[in-house]
């Protein structure tokens, strides 16, 4: 018979992934009548939202995802010692169903119930559950997405070395001792970015990944 509390965490895990399977992209676009997973890098993210869709669509795009991380991480965590009395047992511990249910949305938003298990590459509603759960993270992580992509043009590479940041940010500017639950949600973040941004790896290595050039200030010179 499972634990009971191991029971609680489960269900605001499923929760927070259901939360986190609406995603921006696709229920504005049933809006407009367009699906953007059709369009541009087929991604369901921001920055394809903005390349094909124009900057007012990719601005609630992003809102909503990063929405989805912050109510996933705080709200609805907060429902934990209702929930428990039901069960007759003491609710889980806040900062671990905090962080379970902040990576659960982002595992949601990257393979949505909703729309067929293909999202977007999660890296908004990390931010937002980051937001609640290590908020001094947040600005290195925008300081290293920035200076990449203002120095190379390739948002996803620049993803990419913001996510990993986050374990170095995670521990370098966080509590002493930082409590393992935030490391090990460093890690787990860093290396699912990583993973959802393999393609964009690829086309790096091939020399086919497109740079988003109006971004990118420090340009060769002939």
């Amino acid at each position: 018979m499972p634990d009971l509390v191991d029971l609680q965490i489960a269900l605001f895990a499923l929760a927070a992934y259901l939360i986190g399977s609406i995603s921006g992209s696709l229920v504005l676009g049933r809006l407009r009548d367009v699906d953007i997973r059709t369009m541009g890098s087929g991604n369901a993210g921001g920055t394809n939202a903005l390349r094909t869709v124009g900057w007012a669509f990719a601005l609630g795009v992003v809102l909503i995802d990063l929405g989805k991380g912050v109510l996933a991480a705080w709200p609805l965590p907060l429902l934990a010692p209702t929930v428990a009395s039901l069960f007759g047992t003491a609710p889980p511990d806040p900062l671990v169903l905090a962080c379970v249910c902040g990576f659960s949305a982002v595992l949601g938003h990257v393979w949505p119930v909703y729309f067929g298990f293909r999202g977007g590459k999660g890296a908004g509603t990390a931010v937002g559950a980051v937001l609640v759960l290590a908020p001094w993270c947040v600005l290195p992580l925008l300081v290293v997405w920035l200076v990449t992509l203002i120095g190379t043009g390739y948002v996803g590479l620049a993803t990419i070395l913001a996510g990993l940041s986050l374990v170095p940010s995670m521990y370098l500017a966080g509590p002493d001792p930082l409590p393992t639950v935030l490391g090990v949600l460093s890690v787990a973040l860093a290396v699912l970015l990583v993973f959802t941004h393999r393609s964009n790896l690829l086309r790096l290595v091939s020399g086919t990944e497109n740079r988003f050039e109006k971004a990118r200030v420090l340009k060769r010179r002939k």
